[in-house]
């Protein structure tokens, strides 16, 4: 996406950190949120590839705590505060409905139930979310500049936007 030829990739279920001048991109955000926190003086930042919207639903003896919100955004935002960050703030996409469901069943809505859980960790943790580009049905790649504190987003069929 960024004609940058430093970029940490992050996959599903996965976080890493990336201080300037390389980027930090994920791709395959489908119902998945991709959750950007940064401390935009420092030019460092970190994303988190969040599947689930909860650790309850996890169904193994050890957690992947990249994979769901509730433990997550907590753990990316220590990881970010380790490294220097003092001041975060927090960009997400993704979230999409990417079915069509005949059934109301909240258990369906996983990419809703994401976005809000992931918005409800930055509430807990006082980060302020500066931006979103959630819902829809269609997948997105994202990549981030820690250097600018831009969030392009790649939709599909839809192009590149800026945040």
């Amino acid at each position: 996406m960024l004609p940058n030829s430093q970029v940490v990739k992050v996959g599903i279920a996965q976080m890493d950190i990336a201080r300037e001048p390389a980027t930090i991109r994920t791709s395959g955000l489908g119902s998945c949120v991709g959750v950007v926190l940064y401390d935009e003086s420092r030019k460092l930042a970190g994303l988190v590839h969040v599947m689930l919207p909860d650790s309850s639903l996890n169904r193994t003896p050890q957690i992947n705590e990249a994979k769901f919100a509730d433990t997550g955004v907590v753990a990316m935002a220590e990881l970010l505060k380790r490294s220097g960050a003092v001041r975060l703030k927090a960009k997400i996409a993704g979230g999409a409905q990417m079915f069509q469901f005949t059934s109301d069943k909240d258990s369906m809505r996983i990419g809703p139930r994401n976005v809000e859980a992931v918005k409800e960790q930055l509430r807990k943790l006082a980060i302020q979310l500066v931006a979103e580009d959630t819902g829809g049905n269609s997948g997105r790649t994202i990549e981030f500049d820690p250097t600018t504190s831009i969030l392009h987003i790649r939709t599909v069929n839809q192009g590149v936007t800026q945040l």
